[in-house]
């Protein structure tokens, strides 16, 4: 092993309402004292404890556009959940859309600053 990860980081125009988002969607806090203002915020937990999301400030941020391969998706979460349609609906509540794509298990999204992840189930 070379080293653990630290954090998940993902670029957006408003790290503080896509840290927002995202702490719902997961049911994860916002770490003030890792964070910079609006410009660098953290979820989770200190460095070395999982999962811990960032979001960093990027003002030219050239979004997504699932499953457009001219724009691929850069990185994307899987998140587990018990039942689909309760949690797509709250997912949407919060500012997410549904895009195109789906399998067996799994369902396709973009957050608010158009970064796609999965609802997936079992």
């Amino acid at each position: 092993m070379i080293g653990r990860l630290r954090s998940t980081v993902i670029d957006c125009p408003d790290p503080r309402a896509l840290a927002g988002f995202y702490a719902e969607l997961l049911g994860l806090p916002v770490i003030e004292e890792s964070s910079e203002g609006d410009d660098w915020v953290v979820l989770g937990g200190p460095p070395g404890h999982q999962p811990r999301l960032a979001f960093q400030k990027a003002l030219d941020l050239r979004a997504p556009a699932w499953p457009d391969p001219e724009r691929p998706q850069q990185f994307h979460l899987d998140v587990t959940v018990d039942d689909i349609e309760a949690a797509e609906k709250a997912a949407l509540a919060l500012g997410a859309r549904r895009l195109r794509g789906e399998g067996d298990g799994w369902r396709v999204y973009a957050d608010p600053a158009g970064h796609p992840f999965c609802l997936c189930w079992d």
